[in-house]
């Protein structure tokens, strides 16, 4: 049985594929930041490699792409775009795997760091090999939107680990054929089957020992390790605290009013504040140590002065900008910017803020 979106287990998406779906939107006309902000997401903190989106703010931003594009298909054409490289140690960790099995074994066993509410499950029947993936939520629109950028996907990833579509692919899909697919199919290389009992992928068995031109069985190994402690980090940080978090991270304007990520996360505000008392958090608490992570990477990779970075942060000036960093680290963050762009080796941060 599957859940509702408001009551079921938020791990969030990775923000690299709104950022990559924002870039599609540019290129057919729509004013993608626009769209970004009228959602509550900051257009530049996308493109952060680390960084997910709720899946309220992503499944909103999703519904409003479609309908401002008027193009239903826009799942098809992320699919187009998707690299290996975006996926992260997972991304790699295929890469460098020896066969087409062993990259699908990864892909099944690691899924939920990129897709949480997709799941893979395998058989063997006639030959084939058949991967179903199943949804155990109700996404709404991006339910359709994800499913087609993993299946879709999944043509245009296999051509580039084996150097060419994989023979006898086939892809079936549940229900029938939306009209809008006809514009698809014929730039598509592989069958596509709609009418379909499951969304599967259909691989023939013979296939599955197929190289993948970029095997590293070293690299394979470090990046299955880096999948695994991903994975560990995310599911242990699936608490109440985390989805607040996650949206405080990616909101426009920051530092978001408490009303707002209530409102993101479908709670009153006294719920938002009773879950967190629950976790032993606070919002604020929360808030600063975003704008923490914030100032140390501003302050570090950019040249922005100390008032551009207090306005960035939600300041009203460089003064309280400055106290407030000050009472997190002990240090200015003058100061925090030299030694942090001093060449190694550098003394730790606790003498560093012993010696102000």
């Amino acid at each position: 049985m599957r859940t509702s979106t408001s009551t079921a287990q938020d791990l969030g998406m990775p923000a690299i594929y709104l950022h990559l779906l924002a870039d599609l939107l540019h290129n057919i006309g729509v004013d993608e930041k626009a769209l970004l902000l009228r959602v509550g997401l900051d257009p530049h903190r996308l493109n952060c490699p680390d960084l997910r989106v709720s899946q309220a703010q992503a499944s909103e931003f999703v519904t409003r792409a479609i309908i401002e594009s008027g193009e239903p298909g826009l799942g098809i054409m992320l699919a187009r775009e998707l690299k290996m490289p975006l996926h992260g140690a997972l991304g790699t960790a295929i890469m460098s795997s020896r066969t087409l099995e062993q990259a699908l074994e990864l892909m099944t066993r690691y899924l939920t760091l990129r897709a949480p509410n997709l799941h893979v499950t395998t058989r063997h029947s006639k030959g084939n090999a058949c991967y179903r993936v199943t949804c155990d939520q109700d996404l709404g629109p991006l339910q359709g939107f994800i499913m087609d950028a993993m299946l879709f996907g999944c043509i245009f990833m296999g051509a580039q680990l084996t150097g060419s579509t994989v023979p006898g692919f086939r892809i079936l899909r549940r229900g029938p054929e939306p009209a809008f697919f006809q514009r698809f199919r014929p730039t598509l290389p592989v069958p596509v089957e709609y009418g379909a009992i499951e969304d599967a992928l259909l691989i023939p068995v013979s296939h599955l020992d197929m190289p993948i031109r970029f095997c590293d069985d070293q690299l394979a190994e470090s990046s299955r390790i880096k999948c695994d402690e991903a994975l560990r980090e995310l599911t242990e940080d699936a608490g109440f605290a985390c989805r607040v978090r996650r949206v405080i991270e990616t909101s426009y304007p920051f530092p978001p009013k408490l009303a707002r990520v209530a409102a993101t996360l479908f709670v009153s505000e006294r719920t938002l504040k009773r879950r967190l008392q629950e976790e032993s958090a606070s919002f604020q608490n929360l808030v600063d140590e975003v704008r923490l992570e914030r100032a140390r990477d501003l302050l570090t990779t950019t040249s922005m002065n100390l008032s551009q970075i207090a306005d960035a942060l939600g300041y009203a000036d460089a003064a309280n900008f400055t106290r407030a960093f000050k009472r997190w680290t002990g240090s200015s963050p003058s100061r925090y910017r030299n030694w942090a762009r001093q060449p190694k080796a550098k003394p730790s941060p606790a003498a560093m803020a012993a010696s102000v």
